[in-house]
């Protein structure tokens, strides 16, 4: 897989994505995958679904199966970097599995930072006046829409997003 610099909030490389054709956002988890799709023009990202990881195959075989139904071109994965921009071992995980995700699908992946995507998620559930147990089965679908959208929303998407640095 060609790698080329890009937007990851910590400098590392990841591949372009194109820029017209529908797009998975996944939040990942080591137990659960927020997906959310995009619309073919790049403008709109939509939750999709909370995948519960059941091993490399059947993930495999999930993923691949999305990627197909919704005619994807390209795969955004969320980058779970610290408040400073630095990359702990969640993104290095992160990282692990978009390349994985790139090797079974044959997509290019491109990583996004997802700061303050779960937090937001949860404060937009919390005003829906959900359950508990409703707000979980939301949870990382939603994550992965704001992160998908964000993406979407950030025009160059090899620029890094605006800065959280100094935010309460």
């Amino acid at each position: 897989m060609e790698e080329t610099a890009g937007q990851q909030g910590a400098g590392a490389e990841s591949a372009r994505v194109p820029d017209q054709g529908a797009l998975l956002g996944l939040d990942f988890g080591t137990k659960r995958i927020g997906i959310a799709i995009s619309t073919p023009e790049q403008t709109i990202a939509c939750p999709l679904e909370n995948y519960t990881r059941r091993g490399e195959s059947a993930d495999a075989a999930h993923l691949t199966a999305l990627v197909r139904e919704h005619r994807v071109v390209g795969i955004v994965v969320g980058l779970p970097v610290h408040m400073s921009g630095e990359e702990g071992e969640k993104a290095r995980q992160a990282r692990r599995f978009g390349r994985w995700v790139s090797r079974v699908t044959g997509l290019p992946v491109q990583f996004w930072d997802e700061r303050f995507t779960s937090s937001l998620a949860d404060d937009l559930l919390r005003q829906a006046d959900l359950t508990r147990k409703k707000r979980k089965a939301r949870r990382d679908k939603l994550a992965a829409q704001i992160m998908l959208q964000s993406f979407l929303d950030a025009g160059d998407r090899q620029r890094p997003p605006p800065s959280f640095r100094g935010l309460p």
